[in-house]
């Protein structure tokens, strides 16, 4: 009879690989070896009956039973290192931290950060996720979510960490061709590029209550796509001023109406654990708010 030691033992070797992406950088995180690894999840095969991974020479795939598997049984192990984390008290954290981000903040700023907290935490890995659709954190299982403008997920507990400037920018060679702008009514003659959601473009608002809907024939959801499209001509872009700083400083973008003050974009931390956040996770939150906080200076 297979004994709860054994099963667990099953379950550990197979999630730990599936996230850490082989048996070998699994023994590591297990504390054991590639051989053992390999045989405990052969064994856990056995066990149910059914392929879990897909080995070959170069890459470990999971099947779809694996996959249906690990989505039952992943959140199960991570809950149990997150009870784990809650009644500890030293500060250390370790584990798996899955993080979903926009991309303006993913990609421009996080993922160049994320070396920087590895170093401060060593036995964290991070998996960041950088998209402009918002994840279901609980069905999704993600650890936090960084979010920017008006929070609609009811039921999340939500962290303010910054209040980022927002900017209207356009290509030079767009401005040269189509005029610059004098005044918050002449932008309603100019192409821009539009952020949509839910098929709907995203209105512009300035900070004396001011709201126009821009006119544009290019629309996206994506904010890297709409920052790549003002550095091409294609219009205006309504963007964070920091995931186009570069872009300010050597010419390449210009601002439009530099002296109508716009309103911050507030960036916001969501999730799901209420008062008990795992250690990984509140070390994340306080490290981005100390990173975020930095930008305003």
């Amino acid at each position: 009879m297979t004994t709860i030691l054994e099963k667990t033992a099953g379950l550990v070797a197979f999630v730990r690989t599936v996230d850490a992406g082989s048996f070998q950088a699994a023994s590591r995180l297990i504390g054991s070896s590639p051989s053992a690894v390999s045989k405990s999840v052969a064994k856990l095969e056995r066990r149910l009956g059914a392929k879990l991974i897909q080995r070959s020479t170069r890459r470990l795939g999971l099947t779809s039973e694996g996959i249906a598997y690990y989505e039952r049984v992943a959140p199960l192990l991570r809950a149990l290192d997150d009870a784990q984390d809650i009644v500890q008290s030293t500060g250390t954290a370790r584990g798996l931290l899955r993080v979903t981000a926009p991309v303006e903040l993913g990609r421009g700023l996080i993922a160049s950060w994320a070396q920087l907290f590895l170093a401060e935490q060593p036995e964290v890995k991070l998996e960041l996720s950088v998209t402009d659709r918002h994840a279901d954190l609980i069905r999704e299982n993600y650890d936090v979510a960084v979010r920017m403008g008006a929070l609609a997920d009811a039921g999340l507990t939500a962290r303010r960490i910054a209040s980022l400037p927002i900017v209207l920018v356009a290509a030079p060679a767009f401005l040269q061709r189509r005029g610059f702008p004098a005044s918050i009514a002449d932008l309603r003659r100019h192409d821009f590029i539009r952020y949509v959601s839910a098929g709907r473009p995203q209105p512009i608002a300035f900070a004396d209550g001011t709201e126009i809907v821009p006119d544009g024939r290019f629309d996206t959801d994506d904010g890297g796509a709409i920052k790549n499209a003002a550095l091409s001509g294609a219009g205006i872009a309504h963007l964070m001023q920091v995931a186009v700083q570069d872009d300010l400083d050597t010419g390449r973008l210009m601002r439009v109406l530099p002296d109508v003050p716009m309103p911050t974009m507030p960036v916001h931390i969501v999730h799901a654990f209420g008062r008990q956040l795992p250690v990984r996770a509140r070390l994340f939150v306080e490290f981005l708010a100390r990173q975020m906080g930095r930008l305003g200076r």
